[in-house]
């Protein structure tokens, strides 16, 4: 009898630790899809690759952020790394929202922002909005052993976009106006880099209705397209600087008529204070939910116009 006792003993005993097995493993399992550790060798040779351009970030934060390929490869071959924050089921999205950083190599300050943002919304995201984001646009610039602000082939990217000029009207307007500046060059073609023919398509498949363009070091908040714009974020205070043909602000803000809000952050190097991304990330969510999708997002193109020669981005 003592001798079934204990065997029923032990065998509960047994369950009751592999039941708790069981749970650990599928906490393991689900906590590792969460935060993106099962990075795929694709994505852990990207972030490799990538933080070596960027001393604030790790690869290991890199891989569990939850970034995958989009499909595009840079000039150089580097994966665009995007991620989606898709409609959850319980609610219908207010609008959708796409976040840029890294347009230009030499201001990694932008890309760590974006993966900071990336955070809250890894912490926050409850359906409001239908989010992609995307940290680094040009990771060949900023791979380079001094970083550009244009791509491997000499392109910059804020000047490469579509415009109701062509590519023959943005090329001397860009000879005419900046003297032939190497840093502002905005290629041969319009979209005729696989970066900005890569954002093209994302915009014209994603539709948004708010595109969020991170830049440094102008210290200001600049705004394109319909609606009223965001009178300031954190620190970062309402100064439009106006648009040049090629830029995002000029193709989606005024050729599409899509909410442009470009951040000029203070440095293109050094990111703003945690204390600060909270304060500029809370701003910019408030503005949204008030004021976007625009009330009458449908309009005829604007009047293209030039904007001043400095400061560009």
């Amino acid at each position: 009898m003592k001798n079934n006792e204990s065997l029923h003993l032990m065998t509960r005993i047994l369950a009751r630790r592999y039941a708790w097995g069981v749970i650990s493993i599928l906490s393991f399992l689900l906590s590792a899809v969460v935060s993106g550790a099962a990075a795929t060798p694709a994505l852990t040779k990207t972030c490799t690759t990538l933080c070596r351009g960027l001393p604030g970030l790790t690869p290991a934060e890199c891989q569990k952020s939850g970034l995958e390929p989009s499909g595009a490869l840079s000039n150089n071959g580097v994966p665009i790394l995007i991620k989606e924050y898709p409609p959850v089921r319980s609610r219908k999205p207010q609008a959708r929202i796409l976040v840029i950083g890294g347009t230009h190599g030499d201001e990694p300050a932008t890309v760590i922002t974006v993966f900071n943002w990336m955070q809250k919304l890894d912490r926050y995201h409850s359906g409001v909005f239908h989010w992609k984001v995307v940290p680094l646009l040009n990771p060949d610039g900023l791979l380079k052993k001094k970083p550009t602000r244009t791509n491997a082939r000499g392109v910059d990217l804020n000047r490469n976009m579509p415009t109701s000029l062509g590519g023959r009207g943005t090329y001397q307007r860009w000879a005419e106006k900046t003297g032939r500046d190497t840093r502002q060059f905005p290629g041969l073609k319009p979209a005729g880099e696989p970066e900005s023919k890569w954002l093209v398509k994302l915009i014209q498949e994603f539709k948004p209705q708010a595109i969020i363009s991170v830049h440094a070091p102008l210290n200001v908040v600049d705004y394109d397209g319909p609606g009223p714009a965001p009178t300031q974020l954190g620190r970062l205070r309402l100064r439009r600087l106006g648009n040049f043909p090629g830029t995002l602000g000029n193709y989606a803000g005024e050729v599409l008529g899509v909410p442009v809000v470009t951040l000029e952050l203070p440095s293109d190097t050094i990111p703003p204070s945690s204390a600060e991304l909270a304060a500029m990330w809370a701003d910019l969510v408030r503005w949204l939910k008030a004021g976007i999708p625009v009330s009458h997002p449908g309009r005829a193109p604007a009047k293209i116009v030039d904007a001043p020669e400095k400061p560009a981005n």
